[in-house]
């Protein structure tokens, strides 16, 4: 919903500037509600959807490192897994809790 409301009002902004540019109104009030017109709405449009991208565990041979951290985010332990055949890591839920 926020999200929603975020690209609306970026969009809002780029539709003022383009109204008051027609009106010849103060260019410096044009420029910053389209900057923040294409700030907001394109940042949240082409943000990315996670920062770890999605890995096809069925695919390949995947190997545990034997390394193993605390997720800040989760506060869960997490185990880091590899496929030599793609050289893709996964982050996955540790079952053994330290």
């Amino acid at each position: 919903m926020l999200r929603w409301a975020l690209i609306a009002y970026g969009v809002l902004c780029l539709i003022g500037a383009v109204i008051l540019l027609a009106a010849r109104v103060t260019t410096v009030l044009v420029i910053y509600l389209a900057i923040n017109g294409i700030l907001i709405a394109g940042g949240i449009l082409f943000e990315r959807s996670g920062y770890r991208s999605k890995v096809n565990r069925t695919q390949g041979q995947w190997q545990p490192t034997g390394e193993r951290f605390n997720d800040p985010t989760t506060g869960q332990v997490v185990e880091v897994y590899y496929n030599p055949q793609t050289g893709e890591r996964d982050y996955r839920e540790s079952s053994h809790h330290d």
